[in-house]
């Protein structure tokens, strides 16, 4: 893997935290919705989020 720079690491970091967030809050409102199919709906938001981080993750390996 090529070096990457102080800059694109930042940038990365960036990108991790707020795909966690997002992940997180979506988490939220599956816990709180009280219709099923939103709950599903966010359930779906959350792993798309999980996915990007995983992405993220992997990219620094």
């Amino acid at each position: 893997m090529a070096q990457i720079t102080e800059k694109e690491l930042s940038a990365l970091g960036d990108l991790l935290t707020l795909e966690t967030t997002l992940q997180k809050k979506c988490e939220c409102m599956a816990a709180e919705a009280g219709d099923a199919g939103l709950t599903q709906c966010y359930q779906q938001m959350a792993a798309h989020h999980q996915r990007h981080v995983n992405e993220l993750y992997d990219k620094l390996k």
